[in-house]
């Protein structure tokens, strides 16, 4: 019998599960019965969804939107950066980096912080110039980048736009990521802190966020604009980014739920970072919401193959972005290329029950 069968027949510790109920069934029923399934205008459940996310998060707007990358790519329009460059780093998924060349930018790579894989903020200094226009940070697996730093690192017109795709329910100066910067970009998916079938979301906080908000929910559908029954404008470029109904209300119910999943995923990083034998892991830190938890091994393909006999899933996040052949340059990064050659990420999800977190630990110890 081949392993692809034996995996079938036996339980699979897998490396993302959704964690979802009867509640969020009901909504899902609600809205199939209500034959309103998606609009442009933004009504309905995404404005419901838009208005209780912005409170969880503590910005001033949001603008819901059908995925990470759509809000990353939304995000950085309201900026000019055609020309200019975007310092990023490349560890994280190339959706972060294609939004810099969809709206006309160049990025610059930064290497990492070897502890938290976060950008290096001491780095960032040294590649900002009089063509640097925005910042990109990543809070990788959910753990917050020092926005602090990194915003005294400049003096003139950088704007610091985040995506937090991995950071729902993540903490910085005690406040929720997404109500820091500007604009602030996540991600909701099967995979993600908070579940849906597709979707994201922009915060946006400052004087100009009611603004930006105007200017996003146009872009978001087609660039439509001043509508008023039938009646509307197109002034400029946009696209089809919005958020349909049904991952909306899963959002609704989502919500309500994310502090206490997020204290899910805390208990099972705190029991990883204590009882796994390997030095190079993912630190444990009361502020991040673990979308990710990773180790870095030597052995790694030996490791994930012995590991799935085991019926565990693991997987590679991410494989650095400035060695792929559509960005590959001159570009020597080191920490990245060490992670990129070593990190494996373990199984993180509140459906992980002590049992599962045993047998994970167990082997990882075993097999590293």
């Amino acid at each position: 019998m081949n392993l692809t069968k034996q995996l079938f027949m036996k339980k699979v510790i897998k490396i993302f599960d959704p964690s979802v109920d009867i509640t969020e069934k009901k909504i899902l029923e609600k809205t199939f019965d209500s034959h309103y399934w998606s609009s442009g205008s933004g009504r309905g459940n995404v404005s419901i969804f838009e208005n209780k996310f912005k409170k969880y998060v503590g910005s001033d707007e949001c603008v819901a939107v059908d995925s990470g990358s759509s809000a990353l790519h939304l995000a950085l329009s309201l900026i000019d950066i055609k020309n200019k460059e975007v310092i990023v780093p490349s560890l994280t998924f190339v959706s972060t980096v294609h939004s810099i060349l969809l709206n006309g930018g160049k990025p610059v790579f930064v290497d990492v912080d070897s502890d938290n894989l976060c950008l290096n903020p001491e780095l960032v200094k040294k590649l900002i110039n009089k063509k640097t226009k925005a910042i990109l940070p990543v809070h990788f697996g959910g753990m917050p980048v020092d926005l602090e730093e990194i915003s005294n690192s400049f003096t003139n017109d950088i704007s610091i736009i985040e995506d937090a795709a991995h950071a729902t329910g993540s903490i910085y100066h005690d406040k929720k990521i997404g109500s820091h910067g500007i604009a602030v970009c996540h991600s909701f998916n099967p995979t993600k802190n908070l579940v849906m079938p597709s979707g994201g979301a922009i915060t946006l906080n400052g004087k100009r966020s009611k603004f930006f908000k105007k200017i996003l929910n146009a872009r978001r559908w087609c660039g439509i604009s001043n509508r008023n029954g039938t009646n509307y404008d197109v002034k400029e470029i946009g696209w089809n980014y919005f958020m349909n109904e049904f991952s909306a209300a899963m959002g609704i119910a989502q919500i309500k739920k994310q502090d206490l999943l997020t204290r899910k995923r805390k208990k099972i990083a705190k029991r990883y970072f204590e009882e796994i034998h390997i030095e190079t892991k993912m630190q444990y830190d009361e502020n991040c919401a673990y979308h990710l938890y990773w180790i870095k091994i030597k052995n790694r393909n030996k490791f994930m193959k012995k590991m799935l006999e085991n019926n565990i899933q693991t997987g590679i996040h991410y494989q650095p972005v400035h060695l792929m052949s559509f960005y590959k340059g001159r570009y020597k990064l080191p920490n990245t290329e060490k992670a990129g050659k070593e990190i494996v990420s373990l199984p993180m999800h509140p459906n992980l029950t002590d049992s599962d977190v045993s047998k994970v630990i167990k082997f990882t110890n075993k097999f590293t």
